[in-house]
C-alpha cells in the first residue's frame, strides 16, 4: 500500500494565491484589533481555503520493477596479454554470481571494443549502443572489466548520459615492462637514390632490464638496409635511400626483451613515396627517319623527363667540300656523353643507329659496363641493324639478348603477343590485347633475329621476335626489332597502344616495382589480406603469411589469370602482415601501420579514472586471474557507492503504475456546513 496526501483545487492556483493572501490579510487584521472572535472567523476561512483546496488520500497500486546492472567486458586485442582475457572471464562470472544474489537486480554483459579495431579500444562505443536500451530510471551502475586501455573515454559524465555509479576493475600488472618504438618524423616524400633521414624515439614503461643502448633495425620492402643505436628516451635517427619510384615500405624494429608484454610495439611503419627528382634520358637517331618524332615527341611530352637528344644527319665519311664553318650543325659531343657523363643518364636510346665512326668502339665498352653496373638500354632496331654496320657488331653484342640474320622482311604484319607476353606485365594488359589476336594496326618491316636469351614478348610475321627484354648485370636491355612503331602513333588502321608500350619498356627498364616479371605483392583492405604473385611459371608456391602477432599461415595461391596468382584471406590483426615466397618478401597493413591498440600496452586506469571518480564510483586492480573483484552491495541514492573492497549499485526504487484510487478528505455539505456553523457563532460571539 502506498498512501499520499494529495490536492485538487477547485479553482485556479493563481486564484488560490490571491484568496489565501486575503484569508492571512482579514486574519492580521482581526488579530491586531483583538477581537475575541478573530480565533474563529481564522477557523472558518481556513476550512473555505482546504474546501477549495479539495483534499484527499490518494492510494496507488505499484508492481516493482527490478533494476539493471551493467557488467562491460573489454575484448579489445591489448587483453590478450599477460592473461588478462582469462582474468575477465574470471572476473565477470563472479560478479555475475554476486550480482545474481541481490534482490530486485537484473543482470546484462557486454563485450565491448571489439577486437582489430582501427582507432584502439572503442569501449564507450558499444557502451552507448547497450544503454539505448536500458532505461535511465532503471540504471544501477556499470562495471567495466578493462585493462584501462579505452581510446573514447568520455569527457564527462554529462556526455555518458547517465547518472549512475561506473566502476573499473583494471586487469594486469600495472608495473609490467614494455618497450616500444616512435617514429617521431618521417618524410612522406623522397627523392628516389638520395638519402631520407628518419628519426626515431624508444619508450620503456616499467623497470628495464638494463640500460645499455638499443639497437634499431630498418628494412626496406622486407629487406634489411641499415641499423642504429639509441638509449630509451633519447631520439635516434638512421638514413636510408630510396631505390625506387611509388611507395617504399620502410619498417623499423627495436630489439626485443624477453620481459616485454608483446613485441608488437616494437615495430613501426612509414611509407614514404619515392619521386625521381629528373628522369634523364639519351636519345641518339642513327639517321632522320618517320619515326624519329614520334619518339622525341614521346619523351618530350612527360615533364620528369630531360631528354638529351642526338640525330647524326652528317656522317664524317660524307665529304663534299662544305666549310666547318659554314655548317649550321653542332658537333656531335661524343666524350662528354659516353666518357664523362654516361652514368648521369638513366637510360640510353639508340634508334636505327649504325656504325659510321661517330663513336669508337671504346665508347661502346663503356655503354655495356654501364648497363652490367645497373643501366638501362633500349635499341630499336632498323635495316642497318642487319647489315655490317650494325649495333650488334660492337661490344654491345655481349649484352643485346637477339642478334641479327641478316633478314629484313617488309611485309605487313600484326604485331602479337607471345605465351611469356601474356604473362609479363609490361605486355600483359595492353590495351587491345584481349583475346587470342590483338586488334591493332598493321606494321611493314621486321628485322630478323635470333635471341639467345632474355624473353621474347611480341612477336611479328611468322613468329619471328619483335620486343625482347633480357637483364644484364645489375642493369636491363630491350630490343625493338622494328622502327615502325609510328604508324600506330598515327591510328593507322586503328593504330595501337604504342605510347603505352614504350612507357611501359621504359619503366621496365627503369626498375618500375609494378611492371616486375617475378613480383610478391600484398594489400589490406578492411578485415582482409589480398596476395598477388606474379611470376613468368606456369605455377606459384604457397605463400607464408606472418601475422603482426608473429603467428604463421601457409596460403594456396590460385591462378587468376596467366602469370597472375592471387589469394585472399581473413585478417583479424592490426598492423603489419609479412609475406614470404620463393625468397622474396612483401609487406603489407591491415588497418593503420602502427595500430593505435598497441601504442600502450601496460594496465593503467590513468585514462579511465577521472570518469569513474566523477560517477562515484571506485577503481580497484586485479592482477591475476586468482584475485577476486570487490564485493556488491545494493545503495540509496545519495550514498556512497563505492568502498575499500566493495562496489555498490543504485537501489532506484523503479516500479510500474497499476492504478490509482483517491478518497477526498472533506465532503462538500459537511464542510459548508461547519464553516457556517463557524461563522454563526463567531457572529453569536461579537454580539454578546
Amino acid at each position: 500500500m502506498n498512501l499520499s496526501l494529495s490536492f485538487a483545487p477547485l479553482i485556479p492556483a493563481l486564484w488560490f494565491g490571491v484568496l489565501t493572501a486575503l484569508s492571512l490579510a482579514l486574519a492580521a487584521f482581526f488579530s491586531l484589533r483583538r477581537m475575541r472572535v478573530a480565533v474563529w472567523r481564522f477557523f472558518a476561512m481556513a476550512l473555505l481555503l482546504l474546501l477549495i483546496a479539495n483534499p484527499s488520500i490518494r492510494n496507488e497500486e505499484r508492481d516493482p520493477v527490478p533494476d539493471i546492472g551493467l557488467i562491460v567486458v573489454d575484448t579489445s586485442a591489448s587483453m590478450k596479454l599477460e592473461e588478462r582475457e582469462e582474468a575477465a572471464r574470471t572476473a565477470a562470472e563472479t560478479l555475475r554470481e554476486r550480482m545474481g544474489r541481490l534482490e530486485a537486480l537484473d543482470i546484462r554483459t557486454i563485450y565491448a571494443g571489439t577486437p582489430g579495431g582501427r582507432d584502439g579500444t572503442q569501449l564507450f562505443a558499444d557502451i552507448d549502443a547497450a544503454l539505448a536500451d536500458i532505461p535511465m530510471d532503471r540504471l544501477a551502475g556499470l562495471v567495466l572489466l578493462t585493462d584501462g586501455q579505452v581510446h573514447d573515454v568520455p569527457e564527462n559524465l554529462s556526455a555518458l548520459g547517465i547518472d549512475a555509479p561506473v566502476h573499473s576493475i583494471i586487469l594486469g600488472n600495472p608495473k609490467a615492462y614494455d618497450r616500444r618504438l616512435v617514429i617521431e618524423e618521417a618524410p612522406r616524400f623522397g627523392i628516389v637514390d638520395e638519402e631520407l633521414t628518419i628519426t626515431f624515439r624508444i619508450e620503456e614503461t616499467g623497470p628495464a632490464p638494463d640500460d645499455a643502448p638499443r639497437t634499431v633495425t630498418l628494412r626496406l620492402d622486407g629487406e634489411t638496409r641499415a641499423t642504429a643505436r639509441a638509449l630509451p628516451g633519447q631520439q635516434g635517427a638512421v638514413t636510408v635511400t630510396l631505390p625506387h619510384g611509388g611507395p617504399n615500405v620502410i619498417e623499423l624494429e627495436v630489439e626485443g626483451a624477453p620481459e616485454e608484454l608483446t613485441h608488437q610495439n616494437n615495430r613501426a611503419v612509414t611509407v614514404p613515396t619515392g619521386i625521381r627528382d629528373r628522369l634523364r634520358v639519351l636519345l641518339v637517331s642513327g639517321e632522320p627517319h618517320a619515326g624519329e618524332r614520334t619518339w622525341r615527341n614521346l619523351l618530350k611530352a612527360d615533364p620528369a623527363v630531360d631528354l638529351v637528344h642526338f640525330t647524326i644527319l652528317r656522317p664524317p665519311e660524307k665529304q663534299d667540300g662544305t666549310p666547318i664553318n659554314e655548317l649550321s650543325l653542332i658537333a656531335f659531343p661524343t666524350r662528354e656523353l659516353f666518357a664523362l657523363k654516361l652514368d648521369e643518364f638513366d637510360l640510353v636510346i639508340f634508334d636505327r643507329y649504325r656504325r659510321r665512326g661517330v663513336l669508337p668502339l671504346v665508347y661502346f665498352d663503356n655503354i655495356a659496363r654501364y648497363v652490367e653496373e645497373g643501366g638501362a638500354l633500349l635499341a630499336a632496331a632498323g635495316p642497318p641493324f642487319a647489315g655490317p654496320f650494325s649495333l650488334y657488331r660492337t661490344p654491345l653484342a655481349n649484352i643485346l639478348p637477339a642478334e641479327p640474320t641478316g633478314e629484313v622482311e617488309e611485309e605487313g604484319f600484326r604485331p602479337e603477343l607471345t605465351g611469356e607476353g601474356r604473362r609479363h606485365p609490361v605486355t600483359a594488359a595492353l590495351p587491345g590485347a584481349e583475346g587470342d589476336s590483338p586488334n591493332w594496326g598493321r606494321w611493314f618491316r621486321l628485322i630478323g633475329t635470333r635471341p639467345d636469351q632474355g624473353q621474347t614478348l611480341m612477336q611479328g610475321a611468322s613468329a619471328k621476335p619483335l620486343l625482347v627484354l633480357d637483364r644484364v648485370g645489375e642493369g636491363r636491355v630491350a630490343q625493338l626489332m622494328s622502327d615502325q612503331g609510328w604508324l600506330w602513333a598515327r591510328g593507322f588502321e586503328g593504330g595501337g597502344p604504342q605510347a603505352e608500350l614504350l612507357r611501359r619498356v621504359a619503366h621496365w627498364l627503369m626498375k618500375e616495382p609494378d611492371l616486375e616479371e617475378e613480383r610478391l605483392s600484398a594489400r589490406g583492405e578492411a578485415d582482409s589480406l589480398t596476395i598477388e604473385r606474379r611470376t613468368m611459371a606456369d605455377t606459384a608456391a604457397p605463400a607464408e603469411v606472418i601475422s603482426p602477432s608473429g603467428a604463421r599461415e601457409e596460403v594456396t595461391l590460385n591462378k587468376a589469370k596467366p602469370g597472375l596468382f592471387t589469394a585472399t584471406i581473413e585478417a583479424d590483426e592490426l598492423g603489419l602482415y609479412r609475406i614470404e615466397q620463393d625468397g622474396m618478401t612483401a609487406l603489407a597493413a591491415i588497418g593503420p601501420a602502427n595500430p593505435k591498440e598497441y601504442a600502450e600496452v601496460v594496465a593503467s586506469d590513468e585514462n579511465i579514472r577521472p570518469l569513474t571518480e566523477a560517477s562515484g564510483g571506485g577503481v580497484y586492480n586485479v592482477v591475476l586471474p586468482g584475485n577476486d573483484p570487490p564485493a556488491v552491495r545494493r545503495v540509496r541514492a545519495g550514498r556512497d557507492a563505492h568502498g575499500a573492497d566493495w562496489i555498490g549499485l543504485r537501489d532506484n526504487e523503479a516500479y510500474i503504475l497499476r492504478g490509482v484510487r483517491e478518497v477526498p478528505l472533506l465532503a462538500g455539505i459537511l464542510a459548508i456546513t461547519a464553516m457556517l456553523a463557524l461563522l454563526l457563532f463567531a457572529w453569536w460571539r461579537e454580539s454578546r
